[in-house]
């Protein structure tokens, strides 16, 4: 049968948040506000854009948080315009774990709140463009933990949700995995601690990026 391993992007493949927190302090800033703690914006990593806003700013409209996604995906284009994804390296390990899932017979997916565009750049830099069957994103899913995303990578990848798992940073990915019926890894390298992974329903959850392929044997 087939077995589906779908990674998260931010904070699971990458370390973003340099260029995160800088796209929301600038969108932030062209909308006269003062920027979020950078704690408060890694804590959303992981939500779409509109979402995210939300979270950071739950007293504003719609409209202001519809012009604040705006703003920051303005800024986040400008920043890879400028060379900016050199500051979204890939995690210690990360190349090595997906070629040994690979080997072992797993087909590798992508759910992440990044557009088709931005995941698209990601996944070139780093010369991963080949490596997985299904790619899920923002533009085409609601926000997680909806299990809108996973549900389409397993339906793309022939997977079955007891032979899928979800492999994430945040409570997020974690959530989600439990409303698509897929197993919950959590990383540790990520945006939110392991115990929130746990009381989220991580069965599983990985200290370094080589524990991947032995966790899921």
């Amino acid at each position: 049968m087939t077995r589906l391993a779908v990674f998260d992007c931010d904070g699971t493949l990458v370390d973003s948040q340099a260029n995160i927190c800088r796209a929301m302090e600038t969108a932030f800033a062209a909308n006269g506000l003062a920027p979020p703690p950078r704690e408060a914006t890694r804590r959303i990593v992981g939500l779409s854009l509109v979402e995210a806003m939300r979270a950071l700013l739950p007293d504003a409209d719609e409209a202001a948080h519809r012009r604040l996604a705006q703003d920051y995906k303005h800024a986040f284009h400008a920043m890879r315009g400028n060379g900016g994804l050199g500051d979204e390296p890939l995690f210690d390990g990360i190349v090595a774990a997906i070629d040994q899932l690979a080997a072992d017979g797993w087909l590798l997916g992508v759910a992440t709140g990044k557009s088709d565009r931005g995941l698209g750049l990601l996944l070139a830099h780093h010369g991963l463009s080949d490596r997985f069957v299904t790619l899920q994103t923002a533009d085409r899913h609601p926000s997680k933990p909806d299990p809108s995303m996973l549900l389409a990578a397993m339906a793309e990848a022939g997977a079955e949700p007891h032979m899928t798992a979800m492999i994430g940073d945040t409570s997020f990915d974690m959530a989600m995995a439990r409303a698509a019926g897929a197993t919950a890894v959590g990383v540790a390298w990520g945006y939110h601690a392991p115990d929130e992974l746990a009381a989220a329903g991580a069965k599983l959850i990985a200290g370094h990026a080589r524990d991947l392929p032995g966790m899921l044997a």
